[in-house]
């Protein structure tokens, strides 16, 4: 049991930011209906909410730039092409768009003119918005640029314009690209740590050329991918933001100030769009998979066996519906994710809570921010009131989000299959699923303040968890801010019985040029639970403080350094503490893409006898730690992420009739990525842990993960990866429960995009793993499990094949 410190939240954060999915109706259906009632009413409210209210605040004054930095798109007879600015200027018709210039560094200087000059080209005529960078650069061969999947360029120098096209300063639209024109689209939402939601994906259409001078990007985005306010002249939020990589320089058109908290806020103003060819957006999205399989069935865990088919096929359909431009109806029936890459490998060894893994799927993804939940967000235990990977098998899911006025709404609902999956064929609850309902309705107040309303509901088999309760957000002053939520809980489970309880959560934060304050306070009763979020520790008051502090000379080669302090401390409801933890470090950034931070600290955890059952009182455990965390990008082939500490640990997950001991653990997190050509992105990661008895001085156990992706792409629609990943936990049965697991993985993926929704995927996955070729130990003379067995055998010799699948999927999106 140990918990990683919390560190360099500052500094990491600040580095990420650079870079820049005709039968009866049984009686318990029209029970859930009815109960689905209110929030189909409120849904219908808001979709039928007069547009007479956004025509009317269109033009309102309060609205309009109070920095006056816009500009007046013109309509274009003829769609400008990336020919029409060879030699780094606008030719024939390019030269009636306008033209916007005169970037200024928010990085590393912030307010100084940017090094090097870039030229934005816009206009628009009947169906697109038409934009073209000309970025200059004095050292045209230290341009990054790499021929990447779409949405990897961030290591790259990068464009992107983000369009608010409701003016409300919170939700924007970003679209990015690398010097060769790969694509990075995403949503923006002020508050989400300075970053895109790159999850978001739609159908627009760019180019990039290195040039002797430097490079040229093309964007063309229709009207029809973006959401706004119908048809007629108005006016959008916009910034212009270029990354150059090689020395972290951010610039913006307009400013954007790092000394003032969000980009939107900032934002300039777009005058005189006409998006006429906005109406009648439908979307449709039909997809096949045929694939063949072989694995492991331990449903029933007495008795394992292989399962395998040699032909499956498979049909679903992905629909979209935009009414009034500004609402979106989503479907999924019989959705499949066949094509999503495996999750990113951490060490879930000797852990005492829930390891939280990151959704992935696309229909989960996509407009997940209008579901996101105001609260402590970072650092300890966060809460997530939606978390989507608690649908892990759904035959349909149906979503409705979108803005009308100030109000922004999302609902969703779906079924999911996997509860009646992971049971063995005998068992009542097998075929059985669960329902989720979820609603949310936020209520914008003055330009960067909300209040809001959620409620969750998941429904199996007459057990039910229900949460609801309010959110919000208060914008203090330019650098100020307050969240805070209050949510209660309600659940019956048929194990448990009835059980009723309670989440607070606030946090207030401040950031600067130079400083980051954050507090958070976190009261969760033991009785409250959710079934569709993530609560990661329940029954605590926790409190969290984080400072940093940077010195500025923005020398050479030093461009800031200074301190980062974390402290948090968490009780139970009976006033006992049970956790703590300090640290610090100082960090140190340059100019050539690299930091490097030191860390020490102290941190303390108490074991009750309700946390293990061996214990008869409470047992507090302290340990100090020290670290490094380093990041280096020197050159554009080489980028190489380092997390090393030594720390003290507690082994939880120590023999039958054994109490918990102290030991020391080693913890290196290794990442290099390397590119050496163009097409060719290599990562490899390291992750290592290993616990030692600290009085006996024996290991506990060895935890390795290695892993290696290659990907290569052919042209920007064609790529090929392969990924190689080996676990190896090394157990030593005299002081662990734990088991020896080996295991080796492979997989292979071919991809041509053409854009999102339009695919063809082909791919094929191998499973190696330390199991007997048996599985299991049979009754004497049959190849039945003994039923007094333990099920899976696992060998100390070879690994055998325990599972394989190829698959072939095929997608087509139409547009109307």
């Amino acid at each position: 049991m140990h918990t990683p410190p919390q560190f360099i939240c500052g500094e990491v954060t600040s580095v990420l930011n650079l870079r820049l999915t005709a039968d009866p109706v049984p009686r318990s259906r029209v029970k859930r209906a009815k109960r689905l009632l209110p929030v189909v009413a409120i849904t219908l409210c808001l979709a039928t909410y007069s547009t007479a209210f956004t025509e009317r605040n269109r033009d309102n004054p309060e609205l309009k730039s109070s920095d006056g930095s816009s500009v007046t798109v013109p309509r274009l007879p003829t769609a400008p092409a990336i020919s029409d600015f060879e030699g780094m200027q606008p030719r024939g018709a390019a030269q009636q768009m306008s033209m916007v210039s005169s970037f200024i560094q928010s990085d590393p200087s912030d307010g100084q003119p940017a090094t090097q000059r870039t030229e934005v080209y816009l206009g628009f005529n009947d169906k697109n918005l038409y934009v073209v960078w000309l970025c200059f650069d004095s050292e045209p061969g230290k341009v990054r640029a790499h021929l990447v999947r779409r949405e990897n360029i961030y290591d790259d120098d990068v464009i992107a314009i983000t369009i608010d096209t409701f003016r409300d300063h919170r939700h924007g639209l970003n679209f990015g690209n690398n010097p060769l024109g790969v694509q990075a689209d995403g949503l923006w939402t002020e508050g989400n740590n300075n970053n895109p939601d790159n999850s978001w994906d739609t159908v627009w259409n760019s180019r990039g050329k290195l040039t002797s001078q430097g490079y040229i990007v093309w964007q063309e985005i229709p009207f029809r991918s973006l959401r706004a306010h119908g048809s007629g002249r108005q006016d959008w939020g916009v910034t212009l933001h270029r990354v150059i990589a090689r020395n972290q320089e951010s610039d913006y058109w307009p400013r954007v100030s790092s000394r003032i908290t969000g980009r939107l806020t900032q934002e300039g103003v777009l005058r005189e769009i006409d998006p006429e060819g906005t109406k009648g957006n439908i979307q449709l999205n039909p997809y096949g998979v045929l694939s063949s399989f072989k694995v492991v069935d331990d449903r029933d865990p007495i008795n394992p066996r292989f399962s395998e088919k040699l032909a499956r096929g498979k049909i679903g359909l992905d629909s979209k519906v935009v009414f009034h431009d500004s609402i979106v109806f989503d479907s999924a029936l019989n959705p499949d994710f066949a094509q999503i890459e495996s999750d990113q490998p951490q060490n879930t060894v000797n852990q005492r809570f829930e390891v939280f893994f990151p959704e992935k799927r696309p229909f989960f993804l996509e407009n997940a921010n209008f579901f996101t939940v105001q609260g402590a967000s970072f650092g300890g235990p966060n809460t997530q009131l939606l978390f989507t990977r608690r649908i892990a098998d759904p035959s349909y899911g149906l979503r409705l989000t979108g803005k009308q006025g100030p109000w922004n709404m999302g609902f969703l609902f779906a079924d999911d299959k996997s509860p009646g999956k992971i049971v063995p064929p005998n068992d009542p609850l097998t075929g059985k699923k669960a329902y989720f309902s979820v609603g949310r309705i936020t209520h914008d107040i003055g330009k960067n303040s909300s209040i809001g309303f959620i409620y969750t509901d998941r429904e199996f088999v007459g057990d039910f968890n229900r949460v609801g309760g309010l959110d919000g957000n208060y914008k203090i002053s330019k650098n100020w801010n307050t969240a805070f939520h209050s949510v209660v809980s309600s659940t019956q489970d048929s194990s448990s019985g009835y059980s009723f309880g309670q989440d607070h959560e606030a946090q207030l934060d401040g950031e600067g040029r130079r400083f980051t304050y954050l507090l958070q306070y976190q009261d969760i009763t033991q009785g409250f639970r959710t079934e569709t979020g993530f609560v990661r520790r329940t029954d605590i008051r926790h409190w969290n403080n984080y400072y940093h502090f940077y010195f500025r000379p923005e020398g050479k080669h030093l461009i800031f350094h200074g301190p980062e302090i974390s402290f948090d401390r968490t009780w139970d409801h009976q006033g006992n503490g049970i956790q703590y933890n300090v640290n610090g470090d100082w960090v140190f950034q340059y100019r050539n893409n690299s930091f490097f931070a030191p860390i020490i600290g102290i941190q303390s955890d108490t074991l009750r006898p309700q946390d293990f059952d061996a214990l008869t009182f409470n047992r507090k455990f302290t340990q100090d730690f020290v670290g490094l965390v380093a990041f280096a990008a020197p050159v554009r082939q080489v980028t190489l992420n380092t997390n090393l500490f030594l720390q003290g640990a507690v082994d939880v997950v120590v023999p039958k009739g054994q109490l918990p001991v102290e030991g020391d653990d080693l913890s290196l997190n290794q990442t290099l990525t390397l590119r050496p050509i163009s097409p060719l992105t290599i990562d490899n990661t390291y992750i290592l842990d290993r616990v030692v008895h600290n009085r006996l001085h024996h290991a506990v156990y060895n935890n390795h993960i290695i892993r290696s992706k290659w990907n290569y792409q052919f042209t920007k629609e064609f790529s090929l990866r392969f990924i190689a990943q080996y676990n190896g936990l090394l157990a030593n049965p005299t002081y662990t429960s734990l088991q020896t697991v080996k295991n080796m993985n492979f997989d292979v993926l071919f991809t041509y995009l053409v854009h999102p929704g339009t695919a063809v995927y082909v791919g094929y996955n191998s499973n190696l793993e330390n199991l007997d070729p048996g599985l299991c130990f049979h009754v004497a003379g049959t190849t039945q499990c003994n039923p007094n067995g333990n099920g899976l055998i696992r060998s100390n010799g070879r690994l055998i094949n325990d599972g394989k699948q190829i698959f072939v999927k095929v997608s087509y999106l139409f547009r109307h």
